[in-house]
C-alpha cells in the first residue's frame, strides 16, 4: 500500500514560490513520462485498476506498475502498488504496438496481470490509453522527502506536492505550515492524477 500526503498547488506561482523556497534541500529534478494501458475490454478500469509505464528522461530506466483501488481522502492518497523495473526498448514497442504486453513472459507483474484480470492474448489484449509528462523536482527537507511535480497534460498543467509517509496526517500539518507561513495558495487534492488525464480536463 503507498500512503502519500498530496497537495494541489493553485498555480504556476505558487509553484515557483515552493521551488525557490525549497531549492537549497534539491536533491535532483526527474522528467518523467507516464504512459497508461487498460486491457481492450476494460478489464483493469472496470476493477479500479491501471497499468502504467513510466519513462525517466527520455529513454533509461523504465518502471512498470499496477495501481489498483485509489481512495483519496483530505489530502491523503492510499492506492495498492506494485512496481518492477522493465526493459525500457521494450517498453517503447509496448506503447507502439500494446499487444506485445500479453506476450511478455519475462514480467512477474504481468502474468499476475493476465491471470488476476483476464487480459489474454486473444482479442486485442491490452490497448494503450495515452498519457502526459511531468517534471519532478525532488527535495529533502526536515527529514521528509517531497515532490513537487508540474504535470504537463495536452489539456493545460496542474502543480501538485507529494510525500510519502508512514504517518501522514502527522506529515500533512508540516507540510500545511510550509506552505501556509509562505503565503502558498493550496488545496487538498481529490483525485489522481490519471483521473485528471482521464477527465479531460483541469480541477476547478
Amino acid at each position: 500500500m503507498e500512503v502519500e500526503v498530496k497537495l494541489r498547488l493553485s498555480d504556476t506561482s505558487a509553484h515557483q514560490k515552493l521551488t525557490d523556497l525549497l531549492s537549497p534541500f534539491h536533491v535532483q529534478t526527474l522528467i518523467q513520462e507516464n504512459i497508461f494501458f487498460d486491457g481492450s475490454n476494460a478489464e483493469l478500469s472496470s476493477n479500479r485498476a491501471i497499468l502504467r509505464l513510466r519513462f525517466y528522461d527520455g529513454v533509461s530506466p523504465c518502471v512498470l506498475s499496477l495501481k489498483a483501488k485509489p481512495v483519496i481522502s483530505d489530502g491523503v492518497s492510499r492506492v495498492q502498488e506494485l512496481e518492477e523495473p522493465f526493459d525500457p526498448v521494450l517498453g517503447r514497442s509496448c506503447v507502439a504496438e500494446p499487444w506485445r504486453l500479453s506476450v511478455v513472459d519475462s514480467s512477474a507483474l504481468l502474468m499476475r496481470v493476465r491471470e488476476e484480470y483476464g487480459v489474454r492474448e486473444e482479442g486485442l489484449g491490452f490497448v494503450c490509453l495515452g498519457g502526459f509528462r511531468n517534471v519532478r523536482g525532488v527535495y529533502e527537507w526536515k527529514g521528509l522527502k517531497i515532490e513537487v511535480d508540474e504535470s504537463n497534460y495536452d489539456f493545460g498543467t496542474c502543480y501538485e506536492v507529494e510525500c510519502e509517509s508512514s504517518n501522514p496526517e502527522r506529515d500533512k500539518k508540516i507540510l500545511e505550515k510550509l506552505l501556509e507561513e509562505n503565503g502558498i495558495r493550496f488545496q487538498y487534492s481529490e483525485v489522481s492524477k490519471f483521473a485528471i488525464f482521464q477527465s479531460g480536463k483541469l480541477p476547478e
